[in-house]
């Protein structure tokens, strides 16, 4: 079968047991597009008037005389929460048997990204350059696909608009609360630059925002949900506050590398509603200077602190989150993200710097290009990563 625009849809493939050949056109004039559900909340007794925060998106769909979709020229189906951590690398095609997908194109077997300026644009899903109309559709939490559901499951409209992609740029896209009060939804589109700046390869780069819906932090706490994952993240920080980073060695909080104890790198404030991208802060990949200049185990520790208040003082520990008042929270970038014996209350999200088998040396370290994007009650951490030489074994 050949069309131009094509998925394999992961839970009907399972339920039939196998899984169709598909053959994708080439795209002349493509641009490069991910897409992410930041819509982090649970239905609940609370909030049982909320729409299920599960998604399809549909490009240039073809709607009936009652507006209701019936066909689209590319689908994103079963978009679900986002993970905490999305990988320099397509991580979710062939690892998982769940029809719910992370993000676009995630799962989605289409055309993707090339190598760009030596990044990998492999998590990035090829779109037609130009102007494009785009639904995004609740539907129900379920392994059918969209257009073989009921017709009174496919009229819940989240998103219509008309998005402008242009030519070999690379946009992100989210959907996230807008505000938390009112429960508004809304998305912003992102056209990043990463793979436009004279960036070194032996430098770690990393930027924030603070996408938060606007009163989520000011919001009583039996209204938030419970994310014991995020630590004292989960009941949200300040509009404003100032981040930290300290880099750190070994398998404890004790060896600070020299240098990099508690470097102050920017003032963060919330915003959801500017696309404008966040300048990007950058540490050596050998801080520690690693003897042999192939791998290191230095890993990163960022406080987050309302201004006025020093990390070399600070009032709150880190085994209280309750009392924090959303004046400190701490996010650490240690191993695989598993959070450590030796941190107590707070997010743990992976090692920015890469350390993976390449040439001779097995593991060798590598810089990276990362994003920490805050939202309500975490953080979700993005690494892109410039091509390596591939293992010798």
């Amino acid at each position: 079968m050949k069309q131009t625009f094509s998925i394999i849809i992961a839970g009907l493939a399972l339920a039939l047991g196998s899984c169709a050949k598909i053959e994708h056109e080439k795209i002349d004039n493509p641009a490069y597009l991910r897409v992410f559900n930041n819509l982090n909340y649970t239905v609940a007794l609370e909030n049982k008037d909320e729409e299920q925060p599960f998604l399809t998106m549909l490009i240039d769909p073809q709607t009936d005389a009652s507006g209701m979709p019936v066909s689209a020229a590319i689908i994103g189906d079963f978009l679900d929460q986002r993970s905490s951590y999305a990988p320099p690398y397509p991580s979710h095609i062939g690892t998982s048997n769940s029809f719910r997908n992370p993000e676009y194109p995630g799962k989605e077997d289409v055309l993707v990204g090339p190598i760009l300026n030596g990044f990998d644009l492999s998590s990035w899903a090829q779109i037609p350059a130009g102007q494009h109309r785009v639904m995004f559709m609740y539907r129900p939490v379920s392994g059918i696909p969209f257009f073989s559901l009921e017709d009174r499951l496919k009229k819940k409209v989240l998103l219509d608009t008309v998005l402008q992609l242009d030519s070999r740029e690379v946009y992100t896209l989210h959907i996230l609360q807008k505000n938390f009060r009112t429960k508004e939804n809304g998305m912003l589109l992102r056209r990043e630059i990463f793979h436009k700046l004279s960036l070194s390869d032996s430098l770690v780069y990393v930027n924030f925002y603070n996408m938060s819906a606007e009163g989520y932090e000011a919001a009583d706490k039996t209204k938030k949900p419970r994310n014991v994952d995020a630590g004292m993240l989960q009941y949200g920080i300040k509009d404003e506050a100032n981040v930290w980073m300290t880099l750190l060695t070994g398998d404890g909080l004790t060896n600070p590398v020299p240098g990099y104890n508690f470097r102050f790198l920017t003032t963060l404030r919330r915003n959801n509603t500017s696309n404008a991208v966040n300048s990007y802060f950058s540490f050596p990949l050998f801080a520690d200077n690693a003897a042999d200049g192939i791998r290191t185990t230095a890993w990163q520790r960022f406080s987050l602190l309302s201004p006025g208040l020093s990390p070399l003082n600070n009032p709150y520990n880190d085994n209280n989150g309750e009392v924090v008042d959303g004046n400190y929270a701490v996010i650490s970038c240690y191993g695989n993200g598993t959070r450590a014996s030796f941190e107590r209350y707070i997010c743990s999200r992976p090692n920015m710097i890469v350390n993976i088998h390449s040439g001779t040396n097995n593991p060798q370290s590598f810089a990276t290009v990362n994003t920490i994007e805050i939202v309500n009650g975490t953080a979700y951490l993005t690494t892109v990563q410039r091509k390596y030489p591939t293992p010798i074994y």
